[in-house]
């Protein structure tokens, strides 16, 4: 049975879809994992630093984590909704990623974060692993 598409996502869920990838590897900074494939990182967990913090406080954000996106359009897309819970800051203009804070995971869908996660995936992997992925995962047609 699939699950609804209104199912919040989880940081669990993160970690799950990374790990789900084929030719995945795990570093680490710090206490955080960095997910890679052929040595390019696709998501990673942010140790707190000085471009993320709260603009009421002050305090660094400890939470940040970095999605990779396959272009500018899709980047400007997520960031540029404030009803949605991703940002980037000036470290990463230019760069083709969006952030979330884990806090916030839950406003978006396990089915969007599981897809983003896969889109980073793809746009980090070698095109020939890209494509034997989606040649696997291609979907097929609806049930009626």
């Amino acid at each position: 049975m699939r699950e609804p598409a209104t199912t919040p996502a989880r940081v669990e869920d993160i970690h799950a879809a990374a790990l789900a990838m084929p030719f995945v590897t795990v570093e680490s900074a710090g206490l955080n994992p960095v997910y890679q494939v052929g040595g390019k990182s696709f998501v990673f967990f942010r140790n707190p630093r000085k471009d993320a913090f709260d603009p009421a406080t002050g305090e660094l954000y400890d939470d940040v984590i970095v999605i990779w996106v396959s272009d500018e359009a899709d980047r400007v897309a997520l960031v540029q909704d404030e009803t949605r819970p991703f940002f980037t800051t000036p470290h990463f203009n230019g760069h083709p990623s969006v952030l979330i804070r884990a806090t916030h995971v839950g406003q978006v869908s396990r089915e969007e974060i599981t897809e983003l996660v896969q889109d980073a995936w793809l746009g980090r992997a070698s095109r020939r692993r890209a494509k034997e992925w989606l040649a696997q995962h291609a979907p097929g047609p609806e049930p009626h």
